[in-house]
């Protein structure tokens, strides 16, 4: 099985990043994504395709000296709980 994710706008309030940090976070909250749904599946309500117009995941909090890689990880954790898996 394969699966397509598109995400058109992520809004994250309150997190700014440098220009030079957004690759890194980006990087790591694709690279996350991808690990958790190869490991974890994904919830039968989207196994035949799904268009959501929103989602509000779960809040992520952050260390203060937490690296870009770390924040997108956390938020790719927080948007797959977010999916209902």
């Amino acid at each position: 099985m394969s699966v397509r994710l598109h995400i058109d706008r992520l809004v994250l309030d309150g997190l700014a990043l440098a220009p030079a940090d957004r690759a890194h976070f980006v990087a790591a909250l694709e690279s996350e994504l991808a690990r958790l749904v190869a490991d974890g599946g994904i919830s039968p309500a989207f196994a035949n395709g799904i268009a959501m117009p929103s989602l509000r995941a779960p809040e992520v909090t952050f260390a203060p000296d937490a690296k870009p890689s770390q924040m997108g990880a956390a938020v790719a954790g927080a948007l797959y709980r977010g999916v209902g898996r």
